[in-house]
């Protein structure tokens, strides 16, 4: 059995517009590189960390979090070291510490013979996720373990649901140079919302899921709306009403905020149309004084994946 493996840990997409804290999708083209080797001596050590300043003490870092959360549930005869390339931009909105609170345990799974499933590996990986935004949840650490789109149906217990992908629908994102913190985008939401509000927003839900089992675009299209969250939180991203409006314009089925921001994700169908939606929001974007990157991706149904074969 290998004692070393490489990993990429995709970024990933919460809320997905209507699903706050339930929905979630994978990305292709963004991630972490993380390297897991197995070592004689016991315990959890962080040995390298390239690309972001973060802590290399394991119960100060999220990789180092879930992995001693799996690390005392299994008990292994062995220990292990975790190298962290980070990719992607921590309080960016799109899983940074997702990434690397998934890339630890399932690296550890993989070379103790994979004892663990998607479900439990989630579950360890949201005790890492825990740390960076104070609750447990699942919405970003799903579609990276899981691949694809997936909906937390619940946290206790844990109950994932992996829904199916359309072929033709990819995403594009743009990622503002701000910071956002979590916190403070979760203080500036209401405590209680209007009744047909919430109507349209659980209705937006079940057309959204439906829309992707039987990959109706235009479904998709009309379920991509956020009346509960979105009115709130893009008051704290500068030009959102602007991005929004050159993404439909240039044919996106959907625009919303990526997590809690800053980032925004455009979904559209075919990566010609997703191509086009790049470029009409970095020209939105560009008459701004704020450095931003953009991206485009098939959304990955595979999830974390080896790179070392």
């Amino acid at each position: 059995m290998s004692k070393e493996i490489r990993i990429f840990s995709p970024a990933t997409v919460a809320n997905v517009a209507c699903g706050f804290d339930v929905l979630g999708f994978c990305l292709d083209t963004i991630g972490d590189d993380m390297v897991i080797r197995k070592t004689e001596g016991k315990g959890i050590k962080i040995t390298k960390i390239e690309g972001y300043d973060l802590p290399f003490e394991p119960e100060k870092n999220v990789a180092g979090v879930s992995a001693l959360a799996m690390y005392e549930a299994l008990q292994p005869d062995c220990g292990f070291e975790i190298e962290i390339y980070k990719k992607i931009k921590p309080g960016s909105g799109i899983g940074s510490s997702s990434a690397s609170a998934s890339g630890s345990v399932f690296g550890m799974n993989a070379l103790l013979g994979n004892p663990l499933n998607k479900t439990e590996l989630t579950k360890y990986a949201m005790k890492g996720e825990a740390l960076a935004s104070n609750c447990e949840h699942a919405d970003n650490i799903a579609p990276g373990i899981f691949g694809g789109f997936t909906l937390v149906k619940s946290v206790n217990p844990l109950q994932v649901l992996q829904l199916p992908t359309p072929s033709d629908l990819y995403a594009t994102l743009i990622h503002p140079q701000i910071e956002i913190k979590t916190s403070e985008s979760r203080a500036i939401l209401p405590n209680k919302i209007p009744l047909q509000n919430a109507i349209t927003q659980w209705a937006n839900v079940g057309s959204l899921v439906h829309g992707l089992h039987t990959s109706d675009y235009e479904l998709i299209k009309t379920a991509l709306n956020d009346v509960v969250i979105e009115p709130y939180r893009k008051q704290l991203i500068p030009h959102f009403n602007d991005v929004k409006s050159s993404a439909l314009s240039a044919g996106a089925l959907g625009c919303a905020i990526s997590g809690s921001g800053p980032s925004i994700f455009v979904l559209s169908k075919g990566e010609k149309t997703a191509k086009k939606v790049e470029e009409s929001i970095r020209s939105a974007y560009s008459k701004t004084d704020i450095v931003f990157e953009t991206y485009v991706s098939k959304i990955n149904t595979e999830g974390i994946k080896r790179i070392d074969d």
